[in-house]
C-alpha cells in the first residue's frame, strides 16, 4: 500500500509543472536580462507557448523557472525571437527542397493524397496533382512531417473538395 501512494505522488509531482502553469495563461514571461519576453499563450503537460509578438515560441515546461519578477526563462526576447528565426527557416528550406515536381504527398492526416505536378517556387505556384483533379497551391500549404514526408496541411476530403467544388465530407476528422 505504501508503494502504490508513493507512485501515486511521483505521478502527481511529475504532472506538478504543467499544473502549476494551467492558471498562468495570459502571464507575463520574463527573461535572464529581466525583461519581458512575452506571454503565454497555451500550456500542456511539456510546453509552454510564448507569444513573443513576433512569433508563438513553444518551449518546454522545464526550462521555465520562477525568477525575481516571475515566471521566466534562461534567454532574453531577441534569443528567443533569433532561435524561431532560424528554426522558421530551417523549416522552409526543407520544405523547400522537397517540393519538386513528381513528389509524392501525403494529406494531414497521413493519408497519400497525390503528386506535384508543376512546381515554380519562385511564383509560389504549385500544382498538386490529387484524384480528385489539379489544384494550384503555394509554399505555406506544405510542410514536412517529422518523419521527412512532403505533407500537404489539408485533409484527403478538403483536397476533394477544393478539386470538385463540392462540400467536404464531415465526421472524419482529418484524412
Amino acid at each position: 500500500m505504501k508503494t502504490l501512494k508513493l507512485a501515486l505522488l511521483a505521478g502527481a509531482l511529475a504532472v506538478t509543472p504543467a499544473a502549476a502553469f494551467a492558471q498562468d495563461v495570459g502571464a507575463t514571461i520574463y527573461g535572464n536580462d529581466g525583461n519581458a519576453v512575452g506571454t503565454v499563450t497555451e500550456v500542456n503537460d511539456q510546453v509552454v507557448v510564448i507569444d513573443t509578438g513576433k512569433h508563438k515560441a513553444p518551449v518546454p515546461v522545464s526550462m521555465v523557472f520562477d525568477g525575481d519578477k516571475g515566471k521566466s526563462v534562461n534567454a532574453t526576447k531577441d534569443q528567443v525571437d533569433t532561435m524561431m528565426d532560424q528554426r522558421i527557416a530551417q523549416a522552409d528550406a526543407e520544405r523547400d527542397a522537397k517540393l519538386v515536381q513528381g513528389a509524392a504527398v501525403i494529406s494531414s492526416g497521413g493519408r497519400p493524397v497525390g503528386k506535384l505536378g508543376t512546381v515554380d517556387l519562385a511564383a509560389d505556384t504549385i500544382i498538386l496533382e490529387a484524384e480528385a483533379g489539379a489544384l494550384k497551391m503555394k509554399k505555406e500549404h506544405f510542410a514536412v512531417n517529422p518523419q521527412g514526408q512532403l505533407t500537404v496541411l489539408y485533409s484527403v476530403d478538403q483536397i476533394a473538395s477544393a478539386a470538385t467544388g463540392k462540400p467536404a465530407k464531415t465526421g472524419g476528422g482529418a484524412r
